[in-house]
C-alpha cells in the first residue's frame, strides 16, 4: 500500500519537474542562447528579461512619449515607435529585440532592407499573427503566403485596375460634394476633418468596392476600429499559452464577440448580393470587389474561395482601405494647411486643368503636384509590389482633394 502511495506522488511530481525544464528550456535557456550567438556576430540589442522580454520596457516608453503633447512637425518616429527610436541610436541600425520569448530582428538598412522585400523564396515568412491580430484581419491578404496569396492578389487587381477605377468616379464625386456641402453649414467654425474623412470613406469604400449602403460599412468599419484598438493594447503583453487557455482576458472574449460580430455583418451582405442574382434582379455577381469574392467562392475550380476566406478578404480591405485612404487624406490636408504656398499651387493647378467641371480621371493624370505625391509613395519596394491598389488610394485622394481645391 506504501508503495502504491508512493507511486501516486512520484507520478505527478515527475510530470511537474518534466513541465518545469521544458518551461525553464523555452523561457529562458533558448532566448538566453540567441542573445549570446547574435552577439557574437555583431548584433546587440537590450538584454532579454524573463518571460517578458522587453514588452515591458517598451510598453513604458510608449506611454511615456505619448503622453507629452507634439508640435505640428513630420518628426513622428520618436513619439509613434520611441522603442524602437532609441534601440537603434543606442544598439545600432540593426539590432534584436524580444517580444515575450520571441527574437526580433530589426533592421534599417535600405540594402538589406530591399533584400528582404524582394526575396522570393520563401527565406523571410510572415511571422505567425497574434490571435488578436488574426481575430482583426482573419486569414486575408496581409497574412498569407504562396499560391493563396497569388490567387488573392490576381482578384484584387482585376477590381482596381484602369477601367474599374474610372467606374468608381461617380460615386467618389457625390460622396465627397455631400461632404462639402456639409462643411459649408458650419463656415467658421472648427471641423474634425480626420473623423470627417472616416465618415466619407466608409461611404465611398461601402459604395464602390461592396455595393452596399453606408450604414452597413460603418457598422463593419466601428467593429474593425474596436478590435484594432484592443490588438494595440495587447501588443506588448507577454502570453503564457497554457495560462490563456485555462482563462481567457476580457479583451480576449470581447475580439472573438467582435469577430463574429463583423462575419455576420459580411455574411449579410454576401447573402443580400447572392439574393439578387437567384431572383433574376442582377445577371452576375457584380464586377466590384464583393462581386468578385462571391464569384470565387461559387466558382468549382482550384481559385475558389471558401466563406471564411470571403470574409476574411472583406475584413482586409475594409480595415487596410479605409484606414489607409483617412489617415492620407487628413495628413495631406494638414501639410497643405501648415504649407500656404503648396496649398495655393495646388488649388491654382487644379482650377487651371478643372475649371468649373468636376475632375476626371484624364484630367487627374494631368495634375504633378498629385503626380509627384505618388512618385515618392511608389518609390518604395513595398509599394512597388501594391501598385493598383496604391492607384486606388492616390485616385480616391486625388478626386478628394481636387474636389476641395475647386469648392475653396
Amino acid at each position: 500500500m506504501s508503495g502504491l502511495m508512493e507511486l501516486v506522488i512520484l507520478v505527478p511530481c515527475c510530470f511537474f519537474l518534466v513541465a518545469l525544464i521544458k518551461f525553464l528550456y523555452d523561457y529562458l535557456w533558448v532566448p538566453l542562447r540567441i542573445q549570446h550567438l547574435m552577439n557574437s556576430q555583431g548584433i546587440k540589442g537590450p538584454p532579454y528579461k524573463f518571460i517578458h522580454g522587453n514588452n515591458e520596457e517598451a510598453t513604458k516608453m510608449r506611454e511615456e512619449a505619448l503622453s507629452k503633447p507634439m508640435a505640428l512637425r513630420h518628426d513622428i518616429f520618436p513619439r509613434v515607435q520611441p522603442h524602437i527610436y532609441t534601440w537603434i541610436n543606442r544598439y545600432g541600425r540593426n539590432y534584436i529585440y524580444w517580444n515575450g520569448i520571441r527574437a526580433v530582428l530589426v533592421i534599417s538598412e535600405p540594402e538589406l532592407v530591399k533584400e528582404v522585400l524582394k526575396n522570393n523564396e520563401n527565406t523571410f515568412p510572415k511571422k505567425k499573427p497574434s490571435i488578436y491580430f488574426s481575430n482583426l484581419l482573419g486569414n486575408g491578404l496581409v497574412l498569407i503566403e504562396g499560391e493563396k496569396w497569388l490567387k488573392r492578389r490576381k482578384l484584387a487587381n482585376h477590381a482596381f485596375h484602369g477601367e474599374s477605377l474610372k467606374n468608381m468616379t461617380p460615386a467618389v464625386i457625390a460622396s465627397v460634394e455631400t461632404m462639402l456641402e456639409k462643411w459649408k453649414g458650419q463656415e467658421g467654425k472648427e471641423i474634425e476633418v480626420f473623423q470627417e474623412f472616416r465618415l466619407l470613406t466608409s461611404e465611398v469604400i461601402s459604395r464602390t468596392a461592396f455595393g452596399s449602403n453606408y450604414l452597413e460599412g460603418e457598422k463593419i468599419l466601428s467593429m474593425l476600429k474596436e478590435l484594432s484598438v484592443i490588438m494595440s493594447r495587447n501588443n506588448f503583453k507577454t502570453r503564457i499559452p497554457l495560462i490563456n487557455k485555462l482563462w481567457k482576458p476580457a479583451d480576449m472574449l470581447r475580439s472573438e464577440e467582435l469577430a463574429k460580430g463583423i462575419q455576420d455583418c459580411v455574411m449579410k451582405i454576401v447573402k443580400k448580393r447572392e439574393d439578387k442574382f437567384k431572383k433574376g434582379e442582377a445577371d452576375s455577381f457584380g464586377n466590384d470587389f464583393l462581386g468578385l469574392l462571391v464569384n470565387s467562392y461559387h466558382s468549382k475550380d482550384n481559385n475558389s474561395l471558401s466563406m471564411e476566406d470571403l470574409v476574411d478578404e472583406c475584413k482586409t480591405f475594409y480595415f487596410a482601405g479605409q484606414g489607409t485612404i483617412n489617415s492620407l487624406l487628413a495628413w495631406i490636408v494638414l501639410l497643405l494647411a501648415t504649407h500656404g504656398d503648396w496649398q495655393e499651387k495646388a488649388r491654382r493647378e487644379v482650377i487651371d486643368i478643372f475649371g468649373n467641371r468636376n475632375p476626371d480621371s484624364e484630367g487627374i493624370s494631368k495634375l504633378k503636384i498629385k503626380a509627384m505625391m505618388q512618385t515618392s509613395s511608389c518609390s518604395r519596394p513595398a509599394f512597388k509590389r501594391d501598385q493598383k491598389q496604391l492607384n486606388y488610394f492616390v485616385y480616391f485622394c486625388s478626386f478628394c482633394n481636387a474636389i476641395q481645391a475647386k469648392c475653396n
